[in-house]
């Protein structure tokens, strides 16, 4: 992209969660290859992509995180580990980089009906013996909306970070998880 474009405005980093999981149960190898797709790769590639951001003085790095980097999700502890490395480094790069017109900041949602959160709930209706409906009726019970969230309801808060009335905003995390996180 620094080749063929002279740099990127914009850097969304996304990917999918490992495996779910109690810390009991937890299988050390697969801490490695998830650290190389959680941790490594998001650093790797905004070093890569920052010099440019910050020789135009502008530029703006958004994670897409987890509820779980805050307040730990029960049986995703591999994501809720390595995602709070993450929110780490990006909370130190945030202050480094500020000056230079580059924000970094955290999108974290909540329980969002994905494929991710649906196949969670298949695999704690397979421990549990409920339905995939069950399961996600009872976590919906434990969230003040009552309900999972749609990426529709956190779409545009990722699109109001990348615009210039939040350029004062930076080394945030911003949930969108219908309240449930109990601190703020």
């Amino acid at each position: 992209a620094v080749a063929a474009m002279g740099g990127v405005d914009i850097l969304i980093l996304n990917h999918g969660g490992p495996p779910p999981g109690t810390a009991l149960e937890l299988d050390e190898a697969l801490l490695l290859p998830w650290f190389q797709r959680i941790v490594a790769a998001p650093i790797h590639i905004t070093k890569k992509l920052l010099p440019a951001m910050r020789a135009q003085k502008f530029g703006r790095i958004i994670n897409v995180g987890s509820t779980g980097m805050q307040q730990p999700i029960p049986n995703l502890v591999l994501s809720n580990a390595l995602r709070a490395s993450v929110m780490g480094y990006l909370k130190t790069l945030s202050a480094e980089v500020a000056g230079d017109g580059v924000t970094v900041n955290i999108v974290a949602p909540g329980a969002i009906r994905t494929d991710r959160s649906l196949e969670t709930a298949q695999g704690l209706a397979t421990k549990t013996g409920k339905s995939v409906d069950e399961v996600i009726a009872e976590r919906s019970k434990t969230i003040p909306a009552q309900r999972y969230g749609e990426a529709d309801e956190y779409g545009p808060l990722v699109a109001f970070l990348c615009g210039q009335p939040a350029a004062y905003i930076t080394g945030e995390i911003m949930r969108a998880d219908g309240g449930m996180v109990r601190g703020f």
